[in-house]
Order: C-alpha cells, then structure tokens, then sequence
C-alpha cells in the first residue's frame, strides 16, 4: 500500500490562530442547560469569522461521537453562527456504515465517516460518487481491540474465539488486517455489531473481543484490556482516519457552504491542537463523560491542520489518493468489495478546492 505518513505528533499538531485569522473565546467550564443536542446550547458563541448570511444552504450533516474537532464544531454551533441563514440538521451515525446507506438513499449531504467505508462506497458494487473534503484524525490508539479474559495476551490466543466489529468500519479494516498478518483469517468468528450492540453482548458474555472505539472502547476496558490498536494496524501499512465526505452534487452545487465549513472546521482543529483543555469541554458535553476523560481521548489521535492537509501528503498531493487505493485493494482481496474500480475514481475521491482557497 502507500500510506499516508503520520507525523510526530509535536509537528503535526500546528496551526496559529493568525494564519486562519480566526480567535474563539471559550469558557472552561460546561455552560447550564447544555447538553449532547445543539437545539438545547445554552451561550453565546461568535462565528471565528465574518458570518455570511448570504448562505441559505440546506444542508443534512451526518456526525459520530468520535474526539476530534467536527464535535467541537457541533457542540459551540459554529456553522450555525457563521451562516445564519442556512438550514442546517445535524443526523447521528452509528458508524460509516451508517453513513454510507445515508448517502445511498439520498438522506445526507455530508458526514463523518472512516477512510475505509468511504472507500468500500466509493467501490463496486456500490459506486456511490462522494468526494472526501476533510481529514478529521489519523487513527492511533482510540480504536483498540479489547479483550474479556486476563489470560489472553496476543491476537493468536482468540483463536476460535468470537470478535465483534462494526463492518465497513476502520475498526473493521484494522482487524481483518491483523488477522491476515498473523495468518487467523478464517479462525476466529468475526460477527457484525454496533457499538451499542457490542457494550449489550459484552455484558451477556456473547463476545470474547471487540474492536471498537470511543466512548464504547472505555466502558470495555473497565472489565477487559487491549491488545492492540490501530495505530498498530498502521505499522501494517493500513492506516485509518476519520474523514469527512460528502455528496458529489451536494458540493459542487454549494461552494460558498463548503467554503465556510472548511474555515469552520479549521478553528474546530486549532481549538483541539492549541487550546485542547477548553476543547475538551466540548468534547466532554457531546461524549457525555467527565472533561478529565475527554482531554485523555485526544491523545489517541493525530489532527493534522489545514496547512498540513492542504500540502502535498494529504490534499495537495497524491498522497490521500494512493491511500484510497491502498485501502481499496485490501477490501478487495478481503471480498469487502466486488472489484477495484477504476483508478481515476480513487484519484478524484479528495476534494480539496475550499482547503486550498482557505489556506492562501
């Protein structure tokens, strides 16, 4: 495959408030009468940016209780402030899984949604046209496999073992990844849950092990421990993100939407790499756990920056479409897809004209 490079996290983890020209002032503690849905925000938070109320976008955009800087964005509604008068509904997903029928059936605009879901969709038999307009995280250690009994201490112990996973998800590409490496394709059982699902059979036995992710991953570990994760997984040369996507159409007929979310985004991403204390306040309210908690979640992933994502790695390069293809011919060989398609629609998935116009 060719990955895309994860940089030291010192490094990558960069982005000045006066390159974005963009200030947000925060409170360090959870303001009353806020909780997990942004109709019940009790504050008053400023767009970072001039707003523009020319914007009558309607726009359906699908999120996941994942720590990165879309939640942040959500929690302080700032695309809300910065277009005031565009029609925005926010749709919980379970997984990319979710995300992708959404887009399937035409019920969503844009999501959060993993590298490898949005690649499976990209791919035949579905063949969906969705572009890649943001890279939330790279994937380390927040999603991990976790397992029930003490005594089991390398993948090879599970063998004839059951793990759950939510399929199509990165978790899912992480484990069939580990499972090829180590040669248990095959001989362990692999079942398909959701994140609830999986919390449900572990506490039934139903599961011996489970590759998942927050806040799932840290109620599992209190009665079992992880064995690897998907920054393991990496080392493999399967590197994982969080992305956003969005539909072809959706975008191209919404440029000045795509625009301002871009911007917006990129303060979500500066509060989380340069004031990550009071981004975790945010983090905290949506995941519904301590702030302790949520500022622990964020070393799990790398949050690359807009300058970064608009070089030559990510965006601005072939980097993020080689990765595409990577990825696409390991679902291949895994019969996750029915065949590669072609190599221009991995080349075309990233969409970056408003994280170029945002960066100058």
């Amino acid at each position: 495959m060719n990955p895309l490079p994860t940089r030291r996290r010192g490094t990558a983890l960069r982005l000045t408030a006066a390159a974005l020209g963009l200030t947000l002032a925060l409170s360090g503690c959870v303001s009353s009468g806020r909780t997990s849905h942004p109709d019940n925000f009790a504050g008053d938070i400023a767009c970072p940016v001039d707003p523009d109320p020319s914007i009558t976008t309607t726009a359906r955009v699908g999120w996941q209780a994942i720590p990165n800087g879309d939640l942040v964005v959500k929690d302080l509604e700032l695309l809300e402030a910065c277009m005031p008068e565009a029609n925005i509904s926010w749709i919980k997903m379970n997984s990319g899984g979710d995300a992708i029928q959404a887009f399937g059936s035409e019920s969503l605009d844009i999501s959060q949604v993993g590298s490898s879901p949005a690649v499976k969709s990209a791919s035949p038999p579905l063949s969906k046209d969705v572009k890649v307009i943001w890279i939330s995280d790279v994937i380390g250690d927040a999603e991990s496999l976790i397992v029930k009994d003490p005594a089991v201490e390398k993948l090879s112990d599970l063998t004839g073992k059951t793990i759950a996973v939510p399929f199509g998800s990165t978790a899912h590409y992480s484990l069939l990844t580990a499972l090829g490496e180590e040669g248990l394709t095959g001989k362990v059982r692999v079942i398909n849950l959701a994140t609830d699902a999986i919390l449900a059979a572990w506490q039934r036995d139903e599961i011996d092990a489970a590759w998942v992710w927050e806040p799932t991953l840290t109620q599992l570990v209190e009665s079992g421990h992880p064995i690897l994760s998907s920054k393991d997984s990496a080392g493999l040369g399967a590197p994982t993100y969080d992305l956003v996507a969005g539909t072809a159409s959706f975008l191209e007929e919404n440029p000045d939407f795509l625009r301002m979310w871009t911007l917006v985004q990129a303060e979500g991403t500066r509060l989380l790499t340069e004031e990550p204390d009071k981004a975790a306040v945010s983090i905290s309210v949506q995941l519904g756990v301590p702030v302790e908690d949520a500022q622990k979640l964020l070393d799990g992933y790398l949050y690359p920056t807009l300058q970064e994502q608009a070089g030559p790695e990510y965006f601005g390069g072939d980097g993020l479409a080689e990765a595409f293809r990577g990825t696409a011919e390991f679902l291949e060989q895994q019969r996750e897809i029915d065949a590669l398609a072609d190599s221009s629609v991995y080349a075309e998935m990233p969409y970056g004209d408003a994280i170029e116009e945002a960066a100058k």
